[in-house]
Order: structure tokens, then C-alpha cells, then sequence
């Protein structure tokens, strides 16, 4: 059913001639792919990610470069970052905005548009050496959704999320100043720190709300009286902590206070998830998985923080457990619950969904700690690289048929 405000918007654009949205706002003479963000978006970022970390693993084995503008490790950090991750959070965030405002999702040509942008940045970056014409082109996309996000949140005065808009620009901008690193005109590592600062706050603050909220839901169904811990002192100060050490982890990322800050910050969270009842969760794998991403986060600010105070603690590994982990666990976490559920079909995790959950585990848990195997590190990273790359595949795969049918309930 569409919601009322769906209906009075609806009311609104058929007196004025508009007769192409369906009941629930979308554009009825499109695909169904491009009813709604999260389709094209989740599709094409599962399938980059089950594809780009295969040819990094060729490029790096190999010792080649793409002819794009840039270096062979600078583009895999900034494909997983800004491309793979622009596409889920594009998703995500063009599915949630009608939910926050109660206006009409974004369908049809100007979604195509939006794709297209997403697809030239990612040829660009790729192909083009030019750096400047491969930044102008990259960085169209996500200036066009940070004007159609802040656009929605003003529209539709919907003002407690413009942190999120802000943050959606603030991960626009990271992109900008990696191609200027990249170039040789800014810090290196300047626009990466900040890009993975907006993800982890992201986490932390949108994880915050779905997790609990969400098996507070199920628990209540189930008729468990133990549920989550209400919002309170634990959370805001996770929260605040989090943000200071994000903060400065992108200013000074080697001070010693900033470690000290990470660490904080991740022994908060954990105790914040420890209050989430995620052990009662066990036999439901949608929603234990996001149990498992907020834990993989915790461990990755941990890790981080720690690297900054003991030399024996590789960075690559905590980095890795904030993208392969983090990342890589609550992106699949969200793109199969949220897939489900817009398209009509129950909030069930199959064989297939599980095993792409225990999949995009091993290889995090094997790239967190190929640092540390010595002379396996080349096999512990194939092997990572390849399990994390088969989670993304077998996501893309299964999810086919939902993400380009139509609603299970049309």
C-alpha cells in the first residue's frame, strides 16, 4: 500500500496532467529496474565489487596500470571507496528520502541519468588519463545526487536528516580531493581518510537506528521480553566519540591522541552493540548480519586507534576491517533486507543469502589478517579477495530476477 503522503502527492500531479506514476510513485512506463534507486544501484554495485577486486588482484599480481589517471593501489582504494560505495549509498539513500519526506521516489529517465553518470565516472577513472577531464567527469555524479538529496530534504522540510545530506556531500567533496591527491596538488590520503570518516560516521549513526530498531521489531514478534536498550547516554557518547576520532583521524591521522580517540571510540560502540541483544538474533540471519557489520565496525576503530600506538598492529589490516568488514558486511546486510522488502517479498535470508553472508566474512576476516601470515600474505590475499568478490557475484546473481521484476505484490 502507498503511504498518504505518496497519495496526496499523487492527487497533486494528476490534476496537473501527470498520469505516469503508478500507486506507489513510480514511474509505470519504465523497467522496473529504474522504479526505484536501490534497483540499478545495488545491482551494478554488487556486480562492481564482485568484478573490480578480481582485476585488482590481476593488476596487482601482474604489475600493470590501467591507462586511466590513476596509479594501480590509488585506483582500487578509490573504485572501492567512491564508485563500488557511491553506487550502495545512491541506493540507499534515493530509497529512504521518500520514506523521510513523503514525497515521490526519484524513477525512471532522471534515475537512468543518475546511473549514467555513475557509469561514465567509473570509465573515467579507468580509461581517461587526462586527470582533469577524469574529475570533472567522476565527480558529476555525485554532485548530482547531493543536489537531488539536499533538494528532497528542503522540499519536503525535512530538516533532521540534513546531517545525512551533509554527509552525502562531504563524501562528494572526499572523492574531489583524491583526485587532487591523486594529481599531486593536495595530501595524499587526505580525500580517502575523509571519504572512509563519512562512512564510519554513517555507519555509526544510520547502523544505529536500523539495528536496534530492527530487532527490537522482531523481537517484539517473537514475544521476547528481553529488547534493545532505548537510545540514551551510551549512544550519544558513541556517537560523539566516534565523530571526534573520525575528525581527527583525517587531520592528524598519525598523533597519538587520535589513537587514543579511535580506540575510545570503538570500545563505545561495542558496548553500545552489546546492548542490542544481538545473541538472541542467531537464528535469523538477516537480521544477526547486521549485528556482525556494527561488530566489524567496533573492531575496526579499534584497530585503527591501536595502529597509530603499537607499530606491530598493520594499518593495512585495520583499514581493511573497516572496508572489507564494516563495509563489506553492512552494505550486503542492507541491499538484501532492503531488496526484499521493497519488492513485496518477506524479510527471509535462503541458502543462497546465507551463504553470501558467511562469504563476505571469510574474506574479510582473511584480508584483515594477511598482514600478519608472513609468507602467505600473496594467498591469504587471493583467497580473501576472492571470497569477498564471490559474496558480492552470488548477491548479484540471486538478486537479479527481484531487482529488474516487478513487486512481488504488483
Amino acid at each position: 500500500m502507498s503511504s498518504p503522503s505518496d497519495r496526496s502527492a499523487l492527487r497533486v500531479l494528476r490534476k496537473a496532467g501527470e498520469t505516469s506514476r503508478d500507486g506507489r510513485g513510480r514511474d509505470s512506463s519504465m523497467p522496473p529496474i529504474l522504479h526505484y534507486g536501490f534497483r540499478p544501484f545495488f545491482f551494478l554495485a554488487a556486480l562492481y565489487a564482485g568484478l573490480a577486486i578480481p582485476a585488482w588482484l590481476w593488476i596487482y599480481f601482474s604489475g600493470q596500470d590501467l591507462p586511466g589517471p590513476f596509479p594501480s593501489l590509488s585506483w582500487h582504494a578509490h573504485e572501492m571507496l567512491f564508485g563500488f560505495l557511491g553506487a550502495v549509498l545512491a541506493g540507499f539513500i534515493l530509497t529512504a528520502i521518500p520514506n523521510w519526506t513523503g514525497r515521490l521516489p526519484l524513477s525512471g529517465w532522471p534515475l537512468a541519468g543518475l546511473v549514467a553518470l555513475w557509469l561514465a565516472g567509473r570509465l573515467a577513472c579507468a580509461l581517461v588519463a587526462s586527470p582533469v577531464a577524469a574529475l570533472v567527469i567522476d565527480l558529476s555524479f555525485p554532485t548530482t545526487l547531493a543536489f537531488a538529496v539536499w533538494r528532497e530534504v528542503a522540499a519536503g522540510r525535512n530538516w533532521k536528516n540534513a546531517p545525512v545530506a551533509a554527509m552525502i556531500t562531504l563524501f562528494g567533496l572526499a572523492s574531489g580531493l583524491d583526485h587532487g591527491a591523486n594529481a599531486s596538488i593536495l595530501s595524499p590520503g587526505l580525500g580517502v581518510r575523509l571519504g572512509l570518516g563519512v562512512i564510519g560516521m554513517l555507519l555509526a549513526l544510520v547502523g544505529g537506528r536500523i539495528v536496534p530498531s530492527f530487532t527490537r521489531n522482531w523481537l517484539v514478534k517473537a514475544g521476547v521480553a528481553h529488547l534493545p536498550a532505548r537510545f540514551g547516554g551510551v549512544d550519544k557518547a558513541a556517537l560523539l566519540a566516534t565523530f571526534i576520532g573520525a575528525a581527527t583521524w583525517v587531520a592528524t591521522p598519525n598523533a597519538w591522541a587520535c589513537g587514543l580517540l579511535l580506540a575510545l571510540a570503538g570500545a563505545l560502540l561495542a558496548l553500545r552493540l552489546s546492548r542490542w541483544q544481538g545473541h538472541r538474533t542467531l537464528r535469523e540471519p538477516i537480521l544477526m548480519v547486521l549485528h556482525v557489520g556494527y561488530a566489524w565496525l567496533a573492531i575496526a576503530l579499534l584497530l585503527l586507534g591501536s595502529s597509530i600506538l603499537f607499530d606491530a598492529i598493520p594499518k593495512a589490516a585495520a583499514l581493511h576491517a573497516l572496508t572489507a568488514g564494516a563495509v563489506g558486511t553492512m552494505t550486503l546486510a542492507v541491499m538484501t533486507r532492503a531488496s526484499l522488502g521493497h519488492t513485496g517479498r518477506a524479510l527471509v535470508a535462503d541458502r543462497a543469502t546465507v551463504v553470501v553472508y558467511g562469504a563476505v566474512t571469510a574474506g574479510a576476516i582473511l584480508r584483515v589478517g594477511a598482514p600478519l601470515t608472513g609468507e602467505w600474505y600473496s594467498h591469504a590475499l587471493g583467497c580473501g579477495g576472492a571470497l569477498w568478490s564471490a559474496a558480492f557475484l552470488l548477491f548479484a546473481i540471486r538478486f537479479a530476477p527481484i531487482l529488474w521484476g516487478r513487486r512481488a505484490s504488483a
